[in-house]
């Protein structure tokens, strides 16, 4: 596993585009850090963002985990540009030269996208874990260690983000081609939702929920459900205007762990299978 991962590190380390696209998204990340400084204006409401309890423990991993999950294209950029340039480069061909098996070359891209996720939750988990520390009303270890189901979430949606963008390098051999096919495959996906909850009003069904659970970028959105009707600004906010009966769910559903569990293993799997029937 070592010597995979070093094949693909060395690959990194001399990617100026891939460095400069990780150094922008931890950039950012370490920017929402200070992001608690800033001063709102809102319903009455005059102070910073710390104020509103949005660091507050549990409820940091929630908003931390669901705001930086947007910044994964960042990396996906990064997989699909290094996939892509294999190809244009030949280093596929001469590492299959040099004596690595096909099963052995997937493995070691596998390798790569399971380490940048691992990566990535460990930077929230840190940032975040420093932001409660510095801004949270609550320091009870068994608060502070509570709702830890997101930064798992958070995982899983990168691991299956990640492999759905090595297999689109993969398939199509071209980045900007890869990442289009990735965004049409989003679109593909919100038109389903859309029709699904057509049916749904017409007919009395209840298609969407199923489809929120069983497409991949779905069920990978799903996994982190907006955290913003956590808050107590805005909690109080709908109250007032008379929707504070409305019940929100928050947790992490097995259904989706498994739905992206399963479309991870199909994507490394389908990767495979190309590789392996291509004369590379």
């Amino acid at each position: 596993m070592k010597r995979l991962l070093d094949i693909e590190f060395h690959k990194f380390r001399y990617s100026r585009s891939s460095k400069v696209l990780t150094t922008i998204y931890l950039t950012i990340v370490v920017l929402l850090m200070f992001g608690g400084m800033i001063r709102l204006e809102f319903n009455g409401f005059s102070g910073s963002l710390s104020d509103l309890g949005i660091f507050n423990f549990p409820i940091v991993w929630h908003i931390s985990t669901y705001f930086t999950s947007f910044l994964k294209i960042f990396i996906a950029i990064v997989i699909v540009s290094l996939t892509a340039s294999e190809y244009s480069n030949r280093t596929i061909k001469q590492n299959l030269i040099d004596g690595l098996s096909k099963k052995e070359l997937v493995l070691s891209k596998f390798y790569f996208v399971l380490v940048l996720a691992v990566l990535t939750t460990i930077i929230v988990f840190v940032a975040s874990l420093i932001l409660g520390l510095i801004y949270s009303d609550y320091n009870e270890i068994g608060i502070i260690f509570s709702d830890m189901q997101f930064l798992g979430a958070f995982f899983l949606s990168h691991l299956i983000f990640f492999c759905f963008c090595l297999f689109a390098g993969i398939l199509l051999k071209r980045s900007a081609f890869a990442l289009g096919f990735v965004f049409v495959w989003y679109i593909f996906e919100a038109l389903l939702n859309l029709g699904a909850r057509g049916l749904d009003y017409y007919f009395q069904l209840n298609s969407l929920e199923w489809l929120q659970h069983i497409l991949p970028l779905n069920a990978m959105s799903n996994l982190i459900k907006q955290p913003f009707t956590r808050i107590s600004l805005i909690d109080s906010g709908l109250n007032q205007l008379g929707q504070g009966e409305v019940t929100f769910e928050y947790a992490v559903e097995w259904i989706d762990v498994a739905s992206v569990i399963v479309w991870s293993t199909l994507f490394i799997y389908w990767s495979y299978w190309l590789i392996k029937r291509r004369d590379l």
